[in-house]
This record gives structure tokens, C-alpha cells and sequence, in this order.
């Protein structure tokens, strides 16, 4: 199986059209968070129409996962704690969204909602322990923020991830883990786009101007992942005991 994994495309219409481009060559594309830009000069609601036709789009060519980022929010549920109700609204074949999974040549994966509060967060937490799966399957979790203290959550000066996620990363134990939201870590000392907690893979492809994104390929059959970047390309050996990452290569 052949993953596709980008982040954090801030309405990056240029980034939208590659990865329409390129998702037919791959089994599955995950986009973890932060599809559209709070930031922006278009209002929300017109980047929603947008980006919901382009995730129609990809997911008529393959499968899709989509998990909401802090900048997806467009409603506030009871406690006042945003969440990305548009995301559920976007129905399409193929696309699986906030709190939804699905299972493909034995990988159960997740798709985690951001979460903005106490009741989001421990909506998430029941979610995720649901979900457990049992071996020899294999997990994967698409959630926008990466755990904490490791290279994937380093902004260049602190770790900026989700320290919780460490914690569910430990009692679960998933093998896979996509994330995004902080954008330097793969292009700083000291930061990476893939590493380790316990026995589980945690990445982050980062965030560069310009198309194609920064992406990550994931190779299930040749036990491989790929980071490609305007830094270079990298290489690892999932199986490998320590995340030793390949020379960059032009």
C-alpha cells in the first residue's frame, strides 16, 4: 500500500491542484489539518466551497483522510469549543473525515477531530480507545498536532505539540501517526519530519510556500517512508531499531 501524506495547505490552491494530480498514483492520501486559512482575504465560508469540491474531487480518484486543524474551525459546539462542522457536511465516496475510520489491506486508520477544549478533547480520547485495534493489524491515526518532545513537534526554539497525544500514543500504542500544524520542524536543527515514540512512527511533512507541498510517501509493502522537500529528499527504513534518516538527496 502507497500513503500520500501533506499538511497544513492553508487554502494553497496551487498545493490543492498537485495533490489532485498526483492521487491516483497512490493507494490512499491523507491531508492532516489546517486546509484552510483563518488568516486569509477570503472568508471562510467561500475557502469552504472550495476546498469541500477539491476533497470531492481527490476522492474520486482514491481513498481520503481528512482531519480538521485549528485553523478548520467554522462552528462552536455546546462548551463553546470550535470544531470543523463542514468537514461533516462534505459527502463523498472514498472520504473518510473528524471521528470517522476505515480499514484497507489490514491498516485500521483514524481520523482524529482538532480538538479546542475539554469535551472536544475528551470526545477524541473515547474515540481513539473505541478504536483499539488488535494485532497483527496495523493503526494509523491522522490527528493535526504532533506528540510532543520529539523532533516532529520542534519549532527551532521549543517543542510545540501535544504533550496529551503522548500519553494516548503510549497507552494505545498505533504504529502510524500523521500530523502537521507545527511547519518548521523538518527544516530545523534539531527537528525532523519522522521520529519514534516507543514502537510507533510519528511524522510531520511540514509546510513550504510554493507547489508541490512538502509530502511524505509511505510505502506499507516496501516498509519505506519518503519526505520530499525544496530541502531535499530523505529516506528511512521503517523496520530499521533506530529512526536513522538517509543523507538528503537533490
Amino acid at each position: 500500500m502507497r500513503i500520500l501524506a501533506v499538511s497544513d495547505l492553508h487554502f494553497g490552491l496551487a498545493q490543492f491542484d498537485w495533490v489532485v494530480e498526483q492521487a491516483d498514483r497512490y493507494d490512499l492520501v491523507i491531508i492532516a489539518g489546517d486546509l484552510l486559512d483563518i488568516a486569509g482575504h477570503l472568508d471562510l465560508d467561500s475557502q469552504i466551497t472550495v476546498v469541500a469540491k477539491y476533497l470531492r474531487t481527490i476522492s474520486g480518484r482514491t481513498r481520503l483522510l481528512v482531519c480538521s486543524g485549528n485553523h478548520d474551525g467554522d462552528a462552536k459546539n455546546e462548551m463553546q469549543e470550535y470544531i470543523a462542522r463542514w468537514l461533516q457536511r462534505v459527502r463523498a465516496a472514498g472520504l473518510v473525515v473528524d471521528g470517522g475510520s476505515t480499514e484497507l489491506d489490514g491498516v485500521t486508520f483514524s481520523v482524529c477531530p482538532w480538538w479546542d477544549g475539554p469535551a472536544s478533547h475528551e470526545a477524541m480520547k473515547v474515540f481513539l480507545r473505541a478504536e483499539r485495534v488488535p494485532a497483527p493489524n496495523n493503526w494509523l491515526w491522522v490527528h493535526h498536532a504532533p506528540p510532543d518532545g520529539v523532533g516532529v513537534s520542534w519549532t527551532g526554539k521549543v517543542h510545540a505539540g501535544d504533550a496529551s497525544l503522548v500519553e494516548l500514543i503510549n497507552e494505545l500504542g498505533p504504529d502510524f501517526v500523521f500530523s502537521g500544524h507545527i511547519h518548521n520542524s523538518p527544516f530545523r536543527a534539531g527537528g525532523g519530519w519522522a521520529s519514534r515514540i516507543g514502537g510507533t512512527w510519528v511524522f510531520n511533512a511540514g509546510r513550504q510556500m510554493g507547489s508541490p507541498p512538502a509530502y511524505i510517501e509511505l510505502d506499507l509493502g516496501e516498509r519505506t517512508a519518503r519526505w520530499v522537500s525544496q530541502a531535499g529528499t530523505e529516506d528511512i527504513q521503517l523496520d530499521a531499531a533506530e529512526p536513522a534518516v538517509a543523507a538528503p538527496s537533490a
